[in-house]
């Protein structure tokens, strides 16, 4: 019998090997966020992706040095199905999963080197945050341990606490697992920088913009403006006036449209440089001779936008450039305008300013 002995725990431990290296297999977690179809922006409220954020920090926060350290990488899959081509749809998936991992950056002090990226073209549109946590083979070292007598309490509180987290994974797991296609994945690692997208990004889809500047001056003023990024916003904005008085001896009267596209800088994206064109009418007479005719030219803009809330900032603004004005000169006789001649003229220096309120509608 005591030959026996040293033969069977051998057999025991060969039977035992198989459930050792199952039981070292990584558990993975899965965390998905949805998007509003068509959107790149992570709207935190929407449709749970709170509750889903609390629970993916919580598992960062745990294993947070191995993370950092890189044993424990984090994989971010973007999905879209926004776009007419598969590039398209690429790309949005690519900024959201940008936006995801930047809150990650900046709510957990991680890095772009903890993260896994890819990104796909159509399958749904949402984002998955995948942490393979390696399981610890607590159940096979206590068999070993019971066998040659040498289990103690620190292995007990060992399982207990694999036991504990397994069972929240499968919780998470539940709740949340997405099915992933696996013909849907394409090889295409992001190379974006997602420090330029965080959540204190002042940034914005679409924004309503009037410029107080031109209502001081009783000239209506209304804009729109669409970030097609956060770095890059394309705007339009229209002005027009008409007042007489003094039975008609006097006149002011205008439009102008000023399309510009701007390049929004620094963290935060407030401030941006921009080119600018305008173009529009005029009729002025202020004096004994009045002048009406056309304006057209444009410029380089620079500014600043101050962020009052979540909706509203104000966006101050100057453009330094040329305008070029043809118009004709008259004077009003017997309510009749006569013809005083023409003239051209080209000016270089600020054409346009303002202090625009900026409502962000999305």
């Amino acid at each position: 019998m005591k030959i026996l002995t040293p033969i069977r725990t051998a057999i025991l431990i060969l039977l035992l090997f198989p459930l050792k290296l199952s039981a070292e297999e990584q558990a993975d977690t899965v965390h998905t966020f949805r998007f509003v179809p068509g959107r790149d922006m992570f709207y935190i409220p929407y449709s749970g992706n709170e509750k889903e954020l609390a629970r993916l920090e919580a598992y960062v926060e745990r294993y947070r040095q191995d993370i950092l350290a890189g044993q424990i990488p984090l994989r971010v899959d973007g999905y879209s199905t926004a776009g007419e081509s598969e590039a398209d749809r690429l790309a949005m998936a690519k900024v959201r999963s940008n936006r995801v991992k930047s809150e990650l950056i900046i709510r957990q002090g991680l890095t772009e080197a903890c993260f896994v990226t890819r990104n796909h073209s159509g399958s749904g549109d949402y984002v998955t945050v995948r942490i393979s946590v390696p399981k610890v083979a607590t159940a096979v070292q206590k068999d070993e341990r019971q066998q040659a007598g040498q289990e103690s309490a620190d292995t007990q509180q060992e399982q207990r606490e694999t036991e504990e987290s397994r069972f929240v994974a499968e919780q998470i797991r539940a709740d949340s697992m997405v099915v992933v296609h696996p013909e849907a994945y394409v090889p295409t690692e992001t190379t974006g920088t997602a420090a330029e997208e965080t959540s204190g990004t002042d940034s914005y889809t679409l924004s309503l913009r009037a410029n107080l500047l031109r209502w001081a001056t009783l000239t209506p003023d209304l804009g729109l403006e669409w970030r097609i990024s956060p770095s890059w916003g394309i705007l339009v904005n229209g002005s027009w006036t008409s007042w007489s008085w003094n039975d008609k001896d006097r006149r002011y009267a205008l439009w102008e449209v000023m399309p510009e596209v701007r390049w929004y800088m620094g963290k935060e994206k407030r401030g941006y440089l921009g080119a600018m064109y305008k173009a529009g009418q005029f009729n002025y007479k202020f004096s004994a001779t009045g002048k009406q005719g056309d304006l057209m030219g444009g410029g380089i803009t620079g500014g600043y936008q101050l962020r009052l809330n979540d909706a509203l900032s104000l966006d101050f603004s100057v453009a330094v450039g040329c305008l070029h004005a043809d118009y004709e000169k008259y004077t009003v006789i017997d309510g009749v305008r006569v013809r005083r001649g023409t003239e051209t003229k080209n000016w270089w220096g600020p054409v346009n300013a303002g202090v625009t309120l900026v409502w962000k509608i999305y």
